[in-house]
């Protein structure tokens, strides 16, 4: 658990996932309790990280296989 993604310092900071932002209705914009309205990849020196706030990275798509990949 030491070497989870969630509560590592390699995460860049981003208003989008900080304790003090909040998500816009449209999603563009965050608002900031700090700074105001910003955009999500913006950060300031006030940046707490939320890790439930992060939406991971989709998985890339599976390939699509057909029967004569698997004939010998």
């Amino acid at each position: 658990m030491f070497g989870s993604k969630l509560f590592s310092k390699e995460i860049e900071p981003a208003c989008a996932y900080c304790r003090f932002g909040f998500a816009t209705a449209d999603g563009q914009l965050v608002l900031c309790e700090r700074k105001g309205v910003c955009q999500p990849y913006d950060s300031c020196r006030k940046f707490r990280y939320a890790p439930l706030k992060r939406v991971p990275k989709r998985p890339p798509a599976l390939p699509q296989y057909d029967p004569s990949d698997f004939q010998l």
